[in-house]
């Protein structure tokens, strides 16, 4: 919050023109004690006359001086001493702490830097008009950190920062610091929070021209988020939020890889009305960029018909194990091929689903090339979730997937069956009287 505009009662900025010469001549001689006298003089005078510009430029001048005379400890008393005076100026207090700022690349070394940091952040906690200086210097600190292999606590310090709460806070900026929030958490395997921070962002920012580079980040870490959680429809839609990104389809190479991964995540995805839907769209932008390969996949798993794994393998296989998604020797990769003939069966059981009413389970087993186990396990995976209906008759050794009817529903067909029937034998009996009229008037004549 800014603070009420403070009436000045009296310009300094002439006692100050006249005594920075004097001031400079003391530090350069070595005499920073006396220097340093007379700019408290100064200081409390502009002070108590309210002059911002004269206040600033004192206060600015006490870094600048300890600066010059490589006096950090020094430094940092007077940041500490200069913010807790009676009447000072917040903008004053402001600059002070930016100019501070400035110095943090210019430490000697590692220690001096993170006392000097230290002291920056105990100096504006607390305080609404240096929130901005605060998320900054902790955003160095946690940098620091990080660089030395202490990813936790780096993680740590940036999650103590609300910064959306932030209102003098540059949108991009305040975007930029989630997006480091976000990283850092993954960096930790805290996926909770990872996706607690994620909800402070509104999407809707990315649509803005200018900020295509933060949408790209936000989505590469939504991505590595819904890959540890197995949500591979989310993943397939933040694919699609990349590819509609205009940066991304003005180069051939990162659209193709977009879409090809949409395509990728939305086939393993598990079957319901949402992925339905969404693998149609993702058929339509494949059809945009030059992949057919995907291209054919999809249409495979969108076209009612019976798919060999065998042949999956051996005509998609190659480009596939190209994907880093699934050419990786890690365990997930490896689980990512096994749903991926998982959703293989899936779709061949929906397509039996359709067009059969009964069939043996030896039959069955021959159209899914899997054991008698294993398609047991895959037709109850698919009725539980209410995929399809089916019972399985396992004396007889046949499923049936044509669900059972009510009495009633029985009765209603039989009774609209007798209906139509009668209906057409009174329109047969309507059209033979109708020719036997015609014939004996014909005859007739």
């Amino acid at each position: 919050m800014d603070e009420p505009i403070q009436k000045m009662e009296k310009d300094c900025s002439a006692i100050v023109d006249a005594q920075f010469p004097e001031i400079d001549a003391h530090a350069k001689t070595g005499n920073l004690t006396k220097a340093f006298e007379q700019l408290l003089v100064l200081e409390k005078q502009t002070r108590s006359s309210a002059d911002l510009a004269s206040s600033t430029r004192v206060l600015k001048r006490f870094i600048q001086l300890t600066f010059e005379a490589n006096d950090w400890k020094l430094m940092q008393e007077y940041i500490v001493l200069l913010s807790k005076k009676h009447g000072q100026l917040k903008q004053a207090i402001t600059r002070m702490i930016q100019e501070s700022m400035e110095c943090l690349d210019k430490t000697p070394d590692m220690k001096t830097k993170l006392e000097l940091i230290d002291t920056l952040r105990t100096v504006t906690d607390g305080k609404v008009y240096l929130e901005v200086e605060r998320a900054r210097v902790t955003h160095i600190l946690a940098k620091i950190k990080e660089d030395e292999g202490n990813v936790n606590e780096a993680a740590d310090i940036m999650q103590d920062l609300q910064v959306e709460t932030f209102g003098s806070m540059e949108k991009r900026e305040k975007t930029e610091f989630i997006l480091e929030q976000m990283r850092l958490c993954l960096l930790k395997r805290d996926y909770v929070r990872a996706n607690i921070i994620s909800k402070k962002i509104n999407i809707r920012y990315f649509k803005e021209t200018e900020v295509q580079d933060l949408k790209l980040r936000y989505y590469d870490l939504m991505i590595e988020y819904s890959l540890h959680e197995n949500e591979y429809l989310n993943v397939c839609k933040h694919y699609r939020q990349i590819y509609d990104t205009p940066v991304v389809k003005e180069d051939p190479a990162q659209a193709k890889k977009a879409v090809e991964n949409a395509v990728l995540f939305v086939v393993l995805a598990p079957f319901d009305n949402e992925q339905s839907d969404l693998i149609n769209r993702v058929h339509l932008e494949a059809e945009e960029v030059d992949t057919p390969i995907y291209r054919d996949l999809l249409k495979c798993f969108i076209t009612p018909e019976l798919m060999r794994w065998s042949m999956i393998e051996q005509i998609y296989g190659p480009t596939l194990g190209q994907n880093q998604a699934l050419s990786g020797a890690d365990e997930a990769s490896k689980k990512r091929l096994k749903e991926l003939h998982s959703r293989v069966v899936e779709h061949n059981i929906r397509v039996i689903a359709k067009y059969y009413t009964r069939i043996t389970t030896k039959r069955l087993t021959q159209l899914l090339d899997l054991p008698d186990k294993e398609c047991e396990e895959f037709l109850s995976k698919l009725v539980v979730s209410k995929t399809i209906y089916a019972k399985i008759d396992r004396p007889a050794g046949i499923v049936s997937f044509a669900k059972s009817k009510h009495p009633n529903e029985v009765l209603n067909e039989w009774s609209q069956d007798i209906n139509a029937l009668l209906g057409l034998i009174e329109k047969t009996c309507h059209l033979i009287t109708k020719e036997e009229i015609i014939h004996s008037i014909t005859k007739v004549i």
